[in-house]
């Protein structure tokens, strides 16, 4: 009996321990990484003078620290560097391309570039026909018998390029027009008004001027005419030679934020404008030109903008596209600051790409932000929702953004005032970042090497690169969740563009949606306000253009899309909507789609015919007023449509969810000052869940609690945390480990060894201290010295019967690399700067903590010194103000290891 027993005994032991085995071995069920998960860089090329070598290095520099692929754009150059400038498309920088591509895919990297150099698309190749135009209008008074009998010219000293005559028009003061461009002979108008008074309109097509901006030898040259067809094809002509025997060699082309300034126009706009809007435009010029705020006049200068977006959107982004697609390139496209529907725009390019600029508010405690290093930041979550909407509903994978653009002053970027920076926009939808940027700089160059005048700078000369690694894996973990599956927002809101064509806005017919000015067009109006109410009681949200609504259909009871299902539409209140917008949402929701309307537009946009239109529309309003009524309350009539909310956001965490296959992906994240802690509700039923956390890549499964509509999941997160959750039907992995401190922290003091290990402009000599403090009091060596230092501790473990105890740095100037008993536990970058690092063994316990501070110190004394290193072209160098750069007024930035470091025992809650 007692072997039976014993056996039995084996038997259960075996087989637990084969259990445990088994899931210590299991597949890992974090994706597969590939470089698209990675961060990426845009590679600035100041004045195109790179070599093979350096090519080489460099590249081989971002893979080893995580970097999947590099965005190429040529820039102004280095002074003293003019000998090896090479110019653009040049048959030498062909050949530096081909090789960067080359060592790119050795490396399993990727390749996108720029269309040109610099920004906006433009170059030496283009002629003033096909360049950026603007609408000028000369008006003459004329009086009644009077005979008008000269040129009609531009003012030479108002406008340097000459302007082509297109048009001359005659108003009279009762309201009648007369075409007077036939009676013109030259530039010659002879003409005499009878009965009544005349105003003559001469209408030109004039350039704005405007060159490329921060362009590289070879391509200084005008803006291009983003409105033409004609213009597009002509500025392919020398990349379609170029392209011969690359095609598909480059991943992507890239096109910028839209800075093509004050360009109205286009030679063919007339005609263009009647064909898509119905009426003559000329016979209406005093009416589009009339600086007083009138209904009639905006009505005509909404036709005007919607048409310039028409063109923009049709002419030139879709068959940029259509261009690269043929080449076997992707496009990938940053709409903001477009005078256009910036939904159908962003849609227009295989990857929608916004962009961050500036440093935003976190409450959490210990990030940093202190005024005199930031100017204020621009990631809205409304605006970031533009480009990530975009991709949802017309089946874009990937959402890209130029990332950390201004964060802090030039050396002065930490990476943990990084890492929210990124979260936020992970939060809405973006997940393909490109770094802004690094810029290539040689061997041969002096620190702090070549510097891009925009401060951020992801590169082997600035010394955050020693745990930049780090920040780069947390956004390829991220990242690698965040690819897969699709987008699972439910709720569409309708962005009711025509009330912003609509009105006067100070006269111009240029009106750009740019990320800078969104008070001028998104902050206050009833759109931002549904958009922001409906996030801050956690719907999902996108948003959805007229053009998109013409495509949608109703299947199974869901708004379908070409690039998903919804499960409703909400519609803002609204003063103007398309008379064919209100009747394609009247048809989905006669045919069971969920339509919900906070307001009903009470007139259709622009000009034509619209007394007509507008009778259309209120009798459509009249016909289906009792399945169209305002509802008092959305939040009522989402749940009435079965569409909940992510009430987890009452805690104060932000979260993202992803459906793949059914199961849902959520991302969450703690902006808060408080640690949240407890089980957190998700609105999905009856299942097991996955705790991954993308900092360490640790994973588990949860302790949940199931119910029919939600499950609950234990989890504490803390200031700063994330962590990544996935369904699953069965628990599949191992127990996730809960611990919670069992004693209070226990700070560490003694005798810490200070050794400086790397870095400039000398090595410090070697301290011993016992108060935490930046190091930059220890001597003047110390304050201007940036670099790696080690602090070197010995304590004694004065409780053998803990398994884990937690490691907290307390405030780390800038990061840290960690081991315990020359035991590597990892890097601290981020807030909070803790570990978590298992065992001390019994008595003596050595920790060692290699700090890395900023470049700001070193460029400080530089500077002092007197040293010059602003050695660029054109901008040079400017501060966050666009001022100029002196590092001289700064005071000495505080570095290393300030503590206080404790440690915490802690006991598993499992």
């Amino acid at each position: 009996m007692r072997l039976k027993k014993n056996y039995s005994l084996f038997i259960v032991a075996f087989l637990f321990a084969l259990s445990a085995f088994a899931q210590d071995t299991a597949p890992s069920p974090w994706p597969k990484s590939s470089n698209v998960n990675q961060p990426w860089a845009r590679w600035w090329w100041m004045g195109s003078a790179v070599d093979k070598p350096n090519l080489k290095r460099s590249l081989e520099d971002f893979h080893n620290a995580g970097i999947g692929g590099v965005e190429i754009t040529p820039i102004y150059g280095v002074k003293g560097e003019e000998n090896n400038f090479i110019d653009y498309l040049s048959p030498k920088w062909m050949e530096m391309l081909d090789y960067s591509v080359q060592v790119a895919d050795s490396l399993h990297m990727q390749v996108d570039m720029v269309l040109g150099t610099g920004w906006p698309y433009g170059g030496s190749h283009v002629t003033l026909p096909y360049a950026a135009t603007k609408l000028i209008v000369e008006k003459y008074q004329l009086k009644k018998n009077e005979t008008f009998d000269k040129a009609i010219e531009i003012d030479k000293a108002k406008e340097k390029i000459p302007a082509d005559l297109l048009y001359v028009m005659a108003y009279s003061s009762d309201g009648k027009c007369v075409n007077l461009t036939q009676e013109l002979k030259g530039n010659v108008l002879q003409w005499k008004a009878k009965k009544t008074d005349y105003t003559i309109y001469a209408v030109f097509s004039g350039k704005t001027g405007q060159q490329v901006k921060r362009a590289a030898p070879g391509g200084k040259g005008y803006t291009l005419d983003h409105y033409s067809e004609e213009a597009l094809n002509a500025y392919v002509v020398p990349f379609n030679e170029a392209f011969k025997g690359r095609e598909g060699k480059v991943r992507a082309i890239f096109n910028d934020s839209y800075e093509v300034y004050g360009t109205d126009f286009t030679p063919r706009f007339f005609e263009e404008f009647k064909t898509r809007r119905g009426y003559d435009l000329k016979e209406k010029l005093p009416l589009l030109l009339s600086e007083t705020d009138n209904a009639i006049g905006n009505r005509i200068k909404s036709d005007y903008r919607q048409t310039i977006s028409d063109l923009l959107l049709n002419k030139f982004d879709k068959p940029w596209t259509t261009w690269a697609n043929s080449k076997n390139f992707k496009t990938k496209l940053q709409a903001h600051g477009s005078p256009g529907n910036l939904i159908d725009l962003y849609a227009s390019a295989d990857i929608p790409e916004c962009e961050t600029f500036g440093s935003m508010p976190f409450d959490i405690p210990g990030f940093r932000r202190e005024k005199e290093d930031i100017r204020e930041g621009d990631a809205d979550p409304v605006m970031l929702k533009f480009s990530s909407s975009a991709a949802h509903i017309s089946g874009k994978l990937l959402v890209s953004s130029e990332t950390f653009t201004w964060l802090r002053d030039h050396f002065k970027i930490a990476l943990s005032q990084c890492k929210p920076e990124a979260e936020e926009l992970l939060l809405n939808g973006i997940n393909h970042i490109f770094l802004h940027g690094s810029t290539y700089s040689p061997d041969r160059a002096k620190w702090p090497g070549w510097k891009f005048y925009a401060s951020a700078n992801f590169n082997n000369t600035d010394p955050t690169w020693e745990d930049a690694p780090a920040l780069f894996s947390y956004i390829s973990n991220c990242q690698s969740m965040l690819q897969q599956g699709k987008s699972d927002n439910e709720t569409l809101v309708y962005w009711p563009i025509f009330d912003t064509w609509d009105k006067y806005q100070k006269g111009t017919l240029f009106f750009e949606f740019k990320i800078h000015s969104l008070s001028q067009w998104l902050h206050d109006t009833s759109f931002y306000n549904t958009t922001k109410n409906l996030m801050d009681k956690g719907y999902g949200v996108d948003f959805i253009s007229d053009n998109f609504i013409a495509q949608a259909q109703v299947k199974d009871g869901k708004i379908v899309l070409p690039g998903g299902t919804f499960k409703s539409i909400v519609i803002p209140a609204c003063e103007k909507m398309p008379l064919s917008t209100l009747q394609k949402l009247i048809d989905l929701q006669k045919a069971g789609g969920k339509i919900i309307f906070e307001g009903l537009p009470k007139s259709v946009p622009g000009y034509f015919e619209f007394e007509n239109q507008n009778q259309k529309l209120a009798a459509l309003i009249n016909e289906n007023k009792n399945t169209i009524q305002p509802v008092s309350d959305i939040f009522k009539a989402l749940e009435i449509a079965q569409v909940y909310p992510e009430t987890l956001v009452s805690s104060g965490l932000k979260y993202i969810r992803r459906n793949v296959d059914g199961e849902k992906i959520y991302y969450l994240v703690n902006h808060t000052s408080k640690t949240i802690d407890g089980f957190i509700p998700l609105q999905i039923g009856n299942k097991e869940v996955v705790i991954f956390d993308p900092l360490t890549k640790e994973f588990g499964n949860a302790i949940v609690q199931k119910q029919a509509e939600v499950t609950l999941v234990k989890l504490k997160i803390e200031p700063g945390q994330s962590f990544i959750l996935k369904t699953e039907n069965t628990a599949s992995q191992k127990k996730w480990n809960y611990y919670e401190k069992s004693a209070e922290p226990m700070v560490l003091n003694g005798k810490w060894q200070l050794t400086f290990d790397k870095g400039g402009p000398k090595l410090p000599a070697t301290a011993t201290v016992s108060n935490l403090e930046s190091w930059t009091k220890l001597s003047p060596e110390a304050e201007a010295f940036s670099g790696t230092a080690t602090y070197t501790l010995q304590f004694d473990n004065t409780n053998n019967t803990v398994e884990n105890w937690s490691l907290n740095l307390g405030d780390v100037r800038e990061s840290a690399k960690v081991w315990l008993n020359d035991q590597f536990i990892g890097t601290a970058w981020s807030v909070p700067y803790q570990l978590n690092i298992g065992k001390l063994k019994k008595g003596k316990n050595t920790l060692k903590v290699q700090v890395t501070n900023l470049g700001a110190n070193r460029v400080r004394d530089m500077e002092l010194k007197g040293e010059e290193w602003k050695i660029f072209y054109e901008i040079n160098m400017v501060d966050k103000d666009y001022k100029k750069f002196d590092a001289t007024k700064w005071n000495p930035t505080p570095s290393g290891l300030l503590g206080p470091v404790t440690i915490t025992p802690l006991k598993s809650q499992n």
